[in-house]
């Protein structure tokens, strides 16, 4: 039976925790406070230890060095508020296996838990044996630890990336047909992906299209296929994107640029699910799931008569509206971290972070591009860094200097970007300026100084 070790300051949530784990075969042990855990810890031989990394009496960070010097098998997860993601991966490189945020689910806890334990090297039988039985009780959840994650799979903390990740958890096992709506270069694709890893469908094919680029002429041969000799150019029999999808997922990204003649032959596949390559008269049966895309206002394109209204409806059985950088800046240091990950994974390089300069101008610049543009700035500088660090001189001039950037005809200035920041998390909290600081990262009574400088009325 694997020994667990709980270190939280909340008795109740602590107790509560013990209660549940202990159901799901775990011996398991608390402590409200860090000396006493560091007792505890020196007495028995932990193969995981969950604490809180904000302890009243102690050093979160501290604690997990003090544990992995008495011993390194120890496997620490830590337990944070969504405000704390940037010391977390900190204490990731020191050696901590995983983190989760407050609030989390039983399962979530579980999964984590099993996943630690397959991961000690020298794990009895008998624990890897727990571990097993647990992977097939609990349905696995996406996991908080993103940063050696592929891109496809990474999430935030933060209440909008939850608020997403809800969504794709919600409608995943569903066939309903999904509308992925956000600015560029939010990630649509990455989420049309994450919905069809999470379905029923996840063992069959996922075809990408971009609309945007397909020919009108060719449109018809790209979505059904053609026969040899159906039209000049066809000198061979080709497979279009329906059947190549069959089974699994066919996502559509910017499909507001379809031709209204390709907008009724795509509803007409829809419809029937059947197709006809082009130059063929039999019909093909496929089993398609239809994920869409677009950073177009599509319910003004009907109202203008350029895309269809009954096609519309069609797509648009569930909509996903992905948020901006800007509505998950609670999440910058989840997401730089990752992509500094990637980066030197793609340029064998070994940056270790950035400089408080660098980070300083990830919080001011307002990244237009959402993460594609942090994902690209990132892997430029780190091919221009040859230090530990990313400093200021490796970043474009328009994030460095961020006052410069011009938004329309006016100058987007840094208390502009600050002052709509502060408005858009009080929003998103109700007003409560308690969580509104935690989301902004900042002390509840700097956002009182911020709110009285900026004479905003609330």
């Amino acid at each position: 039976m694997p020994n667990i070790l709980i270190i939280e300051d909340d008795a109740a949530f602590c107790q509560m925790l013990q209660k549940f784990l202990t159901k799901h075969a775990y011996k398991v042990q608390t402590s409200f406070t860090a000396p006493d855990a560091k007792v505890k810890f020196s007495e028995t031989d932990f193969d995981v230890v969950l604490t809180d990394l904000r302890l009243p009496d102690y050093d979160g960070i501290q604690l997990l060095t003090d544990i992995k010097k008495v011993n390194p098998k120890t496997q620490v997860i830590l337990m944070t508020g969504y405000a704390e993601v940037g010391t977390a991966v900190n204490a990731m490189k020191k050696g901590a296996y995983d983190y989760i945020s407050k609030p989390f689910t039983p399962d979530e806890i579980v999964m984590v838990i099993q996943n630690a334990l397959q991961s000690i090297p020298e794990t009895t039988s008998k624990h890897k044996d727990t571990a097993s039985t647990l992977s097939k009780e609990v349905v696995p959840n996406n996991s908080k630890k993103q940063i050696s994650s592929d891109v496809n799979t990474i999430v935030g903390v933060g209440e909008a990336s939850l608020q997403l990740a809800k969504y794709i958890k919600l409608v995943a096992p569903t066939d309903m047909s999904v509308l992925i709506t956000g600015e560029s270069g939010t990630g649509k694709e990455v989420t049309a992906k994450a919905i069809h890893d999470q379905s029923r469908r996840k063992d069959f094919p996922f075809v990408a299209v971009d609309c945007g680029a397909i020919p009108k002429e060719l449109a018809t041969s790209e979505f059904f296929g053609h026969v040899k000799g159906s039209f000049t150019g066809a000198v061979e029999d080709k497979i279009g994107n329906f059947e190549a999808a069959n089974g699994g997922t066919l996502f559509l990204d910017e499909v507001g640029n379809l031709s209204y003649d390709n907008q009724i032959q795509l509803l007409r596949a829809l419809q029937e699910r059947k197709i006809k390559r082009v130059g063929s008269t039999k019909e093909i049966r496929v089993d398609v799931r239809i994920i869409t895309a677009t950073n177009e206002d599509l319910i003004e394109a009907v109202e203008k008569g350029s895309f269809r209204e009954d096609l519309y409806h069609r797509l648009n059985e569930f909509s996903i509206t992905i948020p901006s950088l800007q509505e998950r800046f609670e999440d910058l240091v989840l997401f730089a971290e990752h992509f500094l990950a990637k980066a030197n994974e793609n340029l064998h390089k070994k940056v270790a972070g950035f400089s408080k300069a660098v980070w300083d101008a990830f919080r001011q610049y307002h990244w237009p591009g959402n993460l594609r543009e942090l994902q690209n700035v990132i892997k430029r500088s780190v091919l221009l860094t040859a230090g530990e660090k990313v400093e200021i001189e490796a970043l474009p001039q328009e994030v460095s200097r961020p006052s410069s950037k011009h938004n329309g005809n006016t100058q987007f200035s840094k208390s502009e970007f600050e002052k709509d920041r502060i408005i858009k998390a009080l929003k998103r909290t109700n007003f409560n300026k308690s969580e509104a600081a935690k989301l902004l990262q900042v002390t509840r009574k700097t956002l009182y100084n911020k709110i009285s400088h900026y004479k905003l009325d609330l």
